[in-house]
């Protein structure tokens, strides 16, 4: 499992950040974001990478925890 910080960021940084873990080809990412655009298009990103994604929120963060799909 890999854990990504993205908080703070601007697009595209977490999508690039994200990227970038994908590559390892792990069975599980977990992200944080605080932004709505970053969480969209890291969302977008992961599904069409081949991972499923499911989302909470808490306070101001979004949790995306993205995994492999078999």
């Amino acid at each position: 499992m890999i854990e990504i910080n993205a908080c703070g960021l601007s697009c595209p940084e977490p999508v690039v950040m994200l990227a970038k873990a994908l590559k390892e080809k792990p069975t599980e990412v977990i992200i944080h974001v605080d932004a709505p655009a970053a969480c969209e298009n890291c969302t977008r990103f992961a599904t069409n990478s081949g991972y499923t994604v499911e989302k909470s929120t808490q306070e101001n963060k979004t949790v995306l925890i993205c995994r492999k799909k078999h």
